[in-house]
Order: C-alpha cells, then sequence, then structure tokens
C-alpha cells in the first residue's frame, strides 16, 4: 500500500482521475531525467503532475507535486539541471544529486555521455550553485573487463578524486553484478565486452587500497557502497535517498520534518556546561540538533539498500546514453525508439510521449 496521500486531479484533457502525491520524490533511478527530460520534469512540474507506467504490469498511474517536498536527481550529465534551479527554489522544493561520473572514455563504455572535462566542470558549477554535499560523487559500477583492471580502476578513481577535492564530500561506488542482471549480462554480450566478475577477494583488495588511498591523498572523503552486502573495513553502507541529508539541508522545512518524524532541539547550556546530546542526534550546526522518531527506510528495496521511501517517477528503456552496461534498459534500439517518442510530444505526461 502507498504511504502519499492520494486525491483526484483533473489532468489537461479534463479528465478526472485518482493521483499520489509523493513528499520525496527520485529522479530517477530508471532513466537520466537530468540529462534528457529535464525541461519535460520542470515542465510537469508547473502543471502539478505527470503520469508513470508500471514496468510490470503496463498500467499508467498519476503522480501529482502539491505535497512534495524533496527531489533527489540521478545523472550522469545533471548540467541542464542547472537553468532549472531557481525554480525549484520558488516553490521551496530542497534537492540534492546523486552525480555519476566515471572515466570509461578509453573503453567507450559510455558513448553518449559528454567528455570527462566537461562533466568535472559541471560537477563544480553545480557545486557551486547548491553547496558542498549536495552533489554526491559515485563511481557506479566499478567494472571489470579485459581492458579494466583493479589498477586501471583505482587510476581512475584518483584522476576524477583529485580534482574533486574542495567539492565532495563523499564518494559512493558499486561492483558490477552482471549475471544478477539479465539486462546488464545481454547488452554487455551485444557489445563484445568481455567482462568479469568480481569475487569477494577482489572487493576487499579494492576497498582496502581505495581506503588508502583517499588516506594518502588527503581526500578525507566518506567513502561508502550502494547496494553492497559486503561489509568491507572502511567503507559505508550508502542511503542514496537519504533521510539524514534531507535534514540537513531541510531543517527549516516543516512539512517535511513532520513527513519524517523528526524533531529539532536547541543545544542547551547551564551553569554545569553543555547538557548531553542523544548518540542518535544529528547536528545541525553548534546551536541545535536533529532527532529522528521514525524508521524511513524503504521495505520494497533490494536487502542491502539503504534507501528511504520515495516515489521514482521516471521509466525504464528510455535512456539515450546508452551505456554499454546499462541495467534499465533492454536493448539501445528500445531506449533510441522511446526518446524518439518523446521528442514527438516532449511536454506530454508521460516520458515517452505517450
Amino acid at each position: 500500500m502507498s504511504q502519499w496521500k492520494k486525491d483526484r486531479i483533473q489532468r489537461e484533457n479534463g479528465e478526472w482521475v485518482d493521483a499520489q502525491f509523493p513528499v520525496i520524490v527520485s529522479a530517477s533511478r530508471s532513466t537520466d531525467i537530468p540529462a534528457f527530460y529535464a525541461d519535460w520534469f520542470f515542465h510537469r512540474l508547473k502543471v502539478g503532475y505527470s503520469a508513470w507506467t508500471n514496468p510490470f504490469n503496463g498500467v499508467k498511474s498519476f503522480v501529482a507535486y502539491r505535497d512534495t517536498r524533496f527531489i533527489v536527481f540521478w545523472s550522469k550529465n545533471p548540467e541542464p539541471l542547472l537553468q532549472h534551479l531557481d525554480y525549484l527554489e520558488e516553490r521551496n522544493i530542497n534537492c540534492y544529486i546523486q552525480y555519476t561520473l566515471n572515466d570509461y572514455e578509453a573503453e567507450g563504455l559510455e558513448r553518449g555521455v559528454p567528455p570527462l572535462a566537461e562533466r568535472i566542470d559541471t560537477f563544480k558549477r553545480l557545486v557551486e550553485r547548491l553547496g558542498k554535499g549536495r552533489v554526491i560523487w559515485r563511481f557506479d559500477p566499478l567494472i571489470l573487463t579485459d581492458r579494466i583492471s583493479i589498477d586501471d580502476l583505482l587510476a581512475k578513481v584518483e584522476n576524477i578524486g583529485n580534482q574533486l577535492v574542495g567539492y565532495t564530500e563523499k564518494l559512493v561506488f558499486s561492483f558490477a553484478d552482471i549475471t544478477e542482471y539479465k539486462k546488464v549480462k545481454a547488452n554487455l554480450d551485444r557489445g563484445g565486452i568481455n567482462y568479469s566478475e568480481w569475487t569477494k577477494g577482489q572487493m576487499v583488495e579494492f576497498a582496502q587500497r581505495l581506503v588508502e588511498m583517499n588516506r594518502a591523498n588527503g581526500w578525507n572523503y566518506r567513502l561508502a557502497t550502494c547496494g553492497e552486502i559486503a561489509d568491507l573495513d572502511g567503507v559505508e553502507h550508502n542511503s542514496c535517498v537519504d533521510d539524514e541529508l534531507m535534514i540537513r539541508f531541510a531543517y527549516n522545512d516543516k512539512a517535511l520534518m513532520k513527513f519524517l518524524g523528526v524533531e529539532i532541539h536547541e543545544v542547551q547550556n547551564s551553569l554545569f556546561g553543555t547538557e548531553p546530546i542523544p548518540e542518535n542526534a544529528i547536528m545541525l550546526g553548534e546551536t541545535q540538533y536533529a532527532i529522528k522518531r521514525k524508521d524511513n527506510r524503504d521495505k520494497g528495496q533490494r536487502a542491502a539498500c539503504g534507501c528511504m521511501v520515495s516515489k521514482d517517477i521516471g521509466e525504464y528503456n528510455t535512456c539515450p546514453h546508452l551505456c554499454e552496461y546499462c541495467y534499465a534498459n533492454a536493448s539501445k534500439e528500445t531506449a533510441v525508439r522511446n526518446w524518439n517518442g518523446h521528442k514527438n510530444n516532449k511536454l506530454g505526461e508521460t516520458i515517452t510521449g505517450r
């Protein structure tokens, strides 16, 4: 059962339909909305709703944005967001960006993304606009092939990590699970990519060397894995849709804090010093802290996923980055067909224009 409020809305064609009203929107695990569909999304935000097609049963449903307080963007090229961020501020909607910034240029695994230098520049521009902490660096997935070794991956990470010093607080990574995801395996096989699965020993080796690199280079990034069951020394388990980040960036939003089950407290000083602050407190500067009284974790995600509940408004088979290892496209042809459908109806209710 959806936890979001439901109500009736009137579509642009005049029809009245049921819709859900999410507080937290994910845009999107299923496709790159910032890179390709930013104009569509912000138009639909202004209209007040969009339509979403369930990938399992093909049923169309409606998502209304009246109650939306926070948006988590996911992208490999979020540069188009820069022209839309003022509107989010006008609507008092907060956001942060999960920015997948990989380097597979030499191997051609991500032919549809801009050059690495441009993507690093976009990262920095977004941080300058939004503030440090709101743009999270992901190197995701880490993939081993006959052309990419652990040494190669660490060199790639180090190159980017050195350029992002002062611009990010965290590096999130994951190890490519290929045979577990039929789409990924099929896409790599079609592309003639000679991949290999990560062993537990290789994961441990990579993590140990990354932790040492983080220390030796003075990055002091928080290191975290996305959706990985393995416990790795010096590495956290990430929450990509993260209520603690939302609290940190939007604690003045009373409606959002109520939804998240958060209490804001003042740090109390007395003649005997500062009163004890609870261990589970989320510090909000020197004078305030937050206590979360509610478990917001999304029980419908994978066991190793730490994300909180959100409504993802993207659709699979719509990303024209056409990365060789893609988990969201069944095939490049399907993605291109849907992208062309979108271009024929750029502001329609659904991403695909249908």
